[in-house]
């Protein structure tokens, strides 16, 4: 077995050239086989396996800067730098995760998770290279879908005024997450399928080899041709025409030809891309058919395809549901996706409204601002996207929607730990920097019918923007009957009883109706209030309940900084109340990856874990 003999950062370069087909067989084999137990990015790991291989050939990894926008493609580059043994514990707790950290591994030269920031990062090492003297080749590997980014080209517009080298490897699959849309996409397609003009380009350069000398007169007026023949078989040439230089298409399946362009691109005193053609999901027929379902896929049976578990609905299952049944009823309900239609649920609205369906790439500053305009002419726009996306796009929420109190819906999708992406994933942030913005409604289900009973609301809602966060994966069934009617910034008390009050928000309901009944058989009595609203807070029922609870605790699947918690105890001390308050909810630092129910068991966020706490404070207190 040729992967046995790449146990360390640098092996590859002793394999034969003759073995390195095999190797990447070997390396998809053990990509399929693994994933199918630990579930992670299949579909985009399969497309990169020779294109890594190429660059680990060429670059010396150890001392050279690969970046990896976004990360879900590096796992080859794991394997290859010695992380193989330790593929098991992918994207598990206390395992290796499934981005790149520069805390696991010296050959991770840059944390990445989210999309379009590789050539920014590198544009930034380049110049701390060239202002230090040293000598490194700096490598961003970008894909196509995160092209549709607006950082890119105010990187690229930067790079262009570079006069030292900086390579941009653009990994062409023609996917993102979902299809990808707009220009750029237009744009790569007539460069993939233009193989006249590369095939000139080769020729006219091995002409040119071959002779001696050439005068400067001669270099001009090629130099005049190729410009032209440039313009007239691939449009635009965007790269070039912000002075970065151009090499390609090459075949990313292909390891030789890749190796002596990046080759080439090594010796460029400048920008530099090289474009490489792939294939997402290759050698795995059910991703290369499917390559959204195996973008991030749970276990499955490799033989078939199919997940190993049979889902009940999600939340996200229950909101495209909704969205398809307002679209039924009101024309003016519109849709706005950053590149992620599958993941937020919005392929069902699609497919049925195609007209007022709008999927701006990944670009979620531009969806925001977008949905505003959208809002001023009339519409009522939904912008669906995850929590930890939706914060990229914080100045447009503040400044383009909220100040002029638009009419826009966001439906927050992935809203608290959303367990093995880790990090950067982490949807735990949303309910500190949503409820900062004035005139902003901020709601969270407790189930699934409350959600359904949100959107609705929020579409009759006019008076400004409003953000309904649910969480990542099984939705809530339970509490059917508790379903009163939604009023704006009002609570709704599903148990009363004793001197201690959990006053909880969306996912945490649950959890504190069963951390009530733990403490009841423990002889504590305690209500339970779902708070529905973030923002607005209930300033008469807190009044109310502040006359009524000695100890009075907040429960959120947020952090506590600036989060739900922090504006319950404002609320009530600033209205005379004497009691304790106590604050449950995720800490204030960075939650590493694992299993969404064992991260919660580890911040105490689980039912035992919150009566356990109570327990301990409120002790005498009935």
């Amino acid at each position: 077995m040729i992967l046995e003999q790449v146990k360390k950062t640098g092996d590859i370069k002793n394999i034969d050239k003759k073995d390195l087909p095999i190797l990447a067989e070997e390396i998809r084999e053990f990509l399929i086989d693994t994933l199918s137990h630990t579930g992670g990015h299949l579909a985009s790991n399969l497309g990169a396996v020779e294109l890594t291989m190429a660059l680990h050939r060429v670059f010396d990894v150890d001392r050279d800067r690969i970046i990896w926008d976004v990360g879900h493609q590096s796992y080859t580059h794991k394997i290859l730098t010695g992380r193989r043994d330790d593929f098991e514990t992918l994207r598990s707790y206390g395992g290796i995760s499934g981005f790149p950290r520069i805390e696991e591994n010296p050959a991770d030269a840059f944390g990445t998770g989210h999309a379009s920031t590789s050539i920014s990062a590198g544009l930034g090492m380049v110049s701390a290279r060239d202002l230090k003297g040293q000598d490194y080749s700096v490598i961003s590997v970008i894909g196509d879908g995160s092209l549709t980014g607006g950082m890119v080209y105010e990187a690229m517009n930067n790079a262009s005024n570079l006069k030292t080298n900086f390579i941009i490897v653009l990994n062409d699959n023609n996917m993102s997450i979902s299809a990808n849309v707009g220009g750029m996409h237009d744009h790569l397609v007539r460069v993939r399928t233009s193989r006249g003009y590369v095939h000139l380009k080769e020729g006219v350069q091995s002409f040119l080899e071959k002779i001696p000398f050439i005068g400067e007169g001669m270099v001009r007026f090629i130099r005049r041709i190729k410009n032209g023949i440039k313009q007239l078989v691939i449009p635009g040439m965007i790269f070039e025409d912000l002075k970065i230089m151009y090499i390609g298409p090459v075949r990313g399946h292909h390891i030789e030809d890749m190796e002596k362009a990046f080759r080439r691109a090594r010796e460029y005193e400048g920008p530099v891309l090289v474009h490489v053609i792939t294939e997402k999901g290759r050698g795995f027929v059910p991703a290369q058919r499917h390559p959204s379902r195996f973008h991030g896929a749970d276990p499955f049976d490799k033989e078939k395809g199919l997940p190993l578990i049979s889902k009940k609905p999600s939340y996200t299952d229950i909101f495209s549901t909704v969205m398809r049944k307002m679209g039924d009823r009101d024309p003016s309900v519109v849709a706005v996706t950053a590149a992620m239609m599958d993941g937020t649920g919005l392929k069902r609205f699609h497919n049925l409204f195609p007209d007022r369906f709008f999927d701006v790439g990944i670009a979620e500053e531009h969806a925001v601002t977008f949905a505003a305009g959208m809002a001023v002419g009339g519409m009522i726009p939904v912008v669906a996207v995850y929590s930890s996306f939706l914060q990229r796009a914080y100045d447009q929420i503040l400044h383009d929607v909220a100040l002029q109190k638009l009419h826009v819906i966001f439906a927050v999708d992935r809203a608290g730990l959303v367990g093995s992406d880790g990090a950067t994933h982490q949807g735990v942030f949303d309910l500190s920097y949503l409820t900062s913005i004035p005139n902003m409604v901020v709601m969270a289900p407790k189930n699934k019918y409350e959600l359904s009973d949100m959107m609705k609301w929020a579409v009759l809602y006019k008076d400004g923007p409003v953000a309904i966060r649910y969480p990542r994966g099984e939705a809530c069934v339970a509490y059917r009957d508790e379903r009163a009617d939604i009023k704006l910034g009002k609570s709704e008390p599903m148990k009363t009883g004793g001197k201690v009050l959990l006053y909880a928000i969306g996912s945490m309901v649950d959890v504190a109706m069963k951390a009530r009944k733990i403490l009841s058989a423990s002889g504590i009595r305690c209500a339970v209030t779902n708070a529905r609203f973030a923002m607005p807070l209930d300033k008469n029922y807190l009044k109310e309940a502040g006359g009524r609870y000695d100890v009075i605790y907040t429960l959120e699947e947020n952090v506590r900084s600036g989060g739900f918690g922090e504006h319950v105890s404002d609320c009530l001390y600033s209205l005379g109340y004497t009691g304790r308050v106590g604050i449950i909810s995720v800490p204030d630092r960075f939650i590493e990856h694992g299993n969404a129910a064992l991260l919660k068991k580890k911040l105490g966020l689980d039912p035992e874990g919150v009566a356990m706490r109570i327990k301990k404070e409120v002790k005498s207190v009935r």
